[in-house]
């Protein structure tokens, strides 16, 4: 209901693209801001949202995604939620996945539908194939949201362990850098640092603290409309 691969087929690639991968609500906007923040030199102010669309979302459609993202003329830095196989993979780009613990995910998907808005839920199920189950508000009763997620392997979205087992598969490829969530809790500026080496991105020192800065949870907090999708 969210989302349709074959957009990829369409897409272009050019040899520095950066693609961030993602079950859901695993750290995507995060990493998102941490690596803006590594192209960028640290700026303040940069609109994520727009600049890291998410290709293979629905919304908006595919006509007019793939031309903004045609005319992006910065390193651009897209999202996806697809598992491997359901890509175009391109072995120029760099591929980065992030994992996060199945129950942190389920929390934090339950209160992400909980507010969904009925508008985006609409226009979601205006798009989506007509054998697709409708996306639905959610069951706000936690425990059977959380055994039908676990019972239904993603329900209402996508499938959770294809998606993480798809991009395991693939864990030695040599453009793919696997991240968990829980590492980058624990030490945010080792695994910058580890990041913006598999990029080929040198980091200013000078603006180190501001890149830090910019990444932490108080600061997108307050700058939640620049990094949030669809600006939420």
């Amino acid at each position: 209901s969210h989302f349709d691969s074959t957009i990829w087929n369409d897409f272009q690639y050019r040899d520095d693209n950066i693609i961030i991968a993602t079950y859901a609500k695993s750290g995507t906007t995060w990493l998102q801001q941490i690596i803006s923040q590594l192209i960028f030199n640290g700026a303040e102010g940069l609109p994520v949202a727009e600049m890291s669309p998410w290709v293979d979302m629905l919304l908006p459609p595919k006509e007019v995604k793939l031309a903004e993202i045609e005319a992006q003329t910065h390193r651009r830095f897209l999202k996806t939620h697809l598992p491997l196989d359901a890509l175009v993979y391109e072995p120029t780009a760099k591929y980065i996945y992030v994992a996060r613990d199945g129950r942190d995910v389920l929390w934090s998907y339950y209160n992400h539908h909980s507010n969904q808005n009925q508008e985006i839920m609409d226009a979601l199920n205006g798009m989506k194939k007509p054998e697709i189950e409708a996306f639905m508000p959610a069951d706000l009763d936690i425990h059977n949201y959380y055994r039908r997620w676990v019972e239904r392997d993603g329900y209402p979205i996508w499938s959770f362990w294809e998606n993480i087992a798809s991009w395991w598969a693939a864990r030695d490829v040599p453009n793919l850098m696997l991240l968990h969530f829980s590492n980058l809790k624990e030490d945010l500026p080792g695994q910058i640092r580890k990041i913006a080496e598999f990029l080929d991105i040198e980091i200013n020192e000078a603006k180190w603290q501001d890149i830090l800065m910019h990444c932490s949870f108080d600061y997108m907090k307050e700058n939640a409309v620049q990094t949030v999708p669809l600006g939420g």
